[in-house]
């Protein structure tokens, strides 16, 4: 039996709706790295709904969430 992990209080703790991909480290206490994050997203396996804005990548936090919950247990 898994037990669900609810990291739903990342959302709380972050001042915006979404997280740029330079910010995931300080998003993830560090348990995450840009380059990390970027290597994921090109295999087609990164969190969904991710979007550019002046070149930049960035995720909406409950994308993010939903995503770091299902990897997490």
């Amino acid at each position: 039996m898994s037990n669900k992990i609810d990291l739903s209080y990342l959302k709380k703790a972050w001042p915006s709706g979404i997280v740029a991909r330079q910010e995931i480290k300080r998003f993830t206490g560090g348990v995450l790295s840009e380059k990390y994050l970027a290597n994921l997203d090109c295999q087609g396996i990164g969190p969904e709904n991710r979007f550019k804005i002046g070149g930049k990548i960035a995720y909406p936090v409950d994308s993010l969430i939903t995503w770091l919950e299902k990897r997490s247990g």
